[in-house]
């Protein structure tokens, strides 16, 4: 039994490899701000919270705003875009320990945030909550603090339930200057 192969110029090889691939094999999601992820200096030992309570360089450690007893900031590994936490000064991890007047701050901070996301990022709806401990997914179980998330309308879509992936739309230091430039107009 005799095969016949076919003789393929190499050059159309080529182009059709360059047209098919990778397209055909992979998708890609274009994510510039993740550049700000991986510049940043990462130690497993470092308390941000904490080093933000203490700072007095805002914008590095990306805190909106400052009350007496607590202060609000961005989240680095945000849910969503625009996901803020409003966090005590005090380094504390359960509730009992807080004093009144740093309650009545914290939830002030969570509808100042909210006020700030509707405009900056026409937040239609929010997740507000606490994660207290490691067993309720806390990131950081021994600072407690509010997460204040926005959402919209159709936000939860395929690509997160069927692609495992999370799509941020926006970088943190633009959102970042616009949430402070707001807070500044608002009255």
């Amino acid at each position: 039994m005799r095969f016949r192969v076919a003789r393929v110029p190499a050059r159309a090889i080529i182009e059709a490899v360059n047209e098919e691939f990778p397209k055909r094999e992979l998708e890609s999601l274009w994510a510039p701000w993740r550049v700000e992820y991986f510049q940043a200096e990462h130690r497993a030992d470092r308390d941000f919270l904490a080093e933000a309570a203490q700072t007095d360089d805002d914008p590095a450690h990306l805190v909106i705003t400052r009350r007496k007893s607590a202060f609000l900031i961005m989240n680095k590994y945000p849910y969503s875009a625009g996901h803020l936490m409003a966090v005590p000064y005090r380094k504390i991890h359960r509730m009992e320990d807080l004093a009144e007047g740093e309650v009545l701050e914290l939830w002030a901070l969570a509808i100042h945030a909210q006020k700030l996301l509707v405009q900056a990022v026409r937040a239609q709806g929010f997740n507000v909550g606490w994660n207290l401990g490691k067993a309720s997914g806390a990131g950081v179980d021994d600072h407690l603090h509010i997460h204040i998330v926005p959402r919209w309308t159709g936000d939860s879509n395929f690509i997160a339930v069927i692609g495992g992936t999370r799509i941020i739309p926006e970088g943190l230091r633009p959102l970042y200057d616009r949430l402070v430039k707001i807070q500044g107009e608002l009255p």
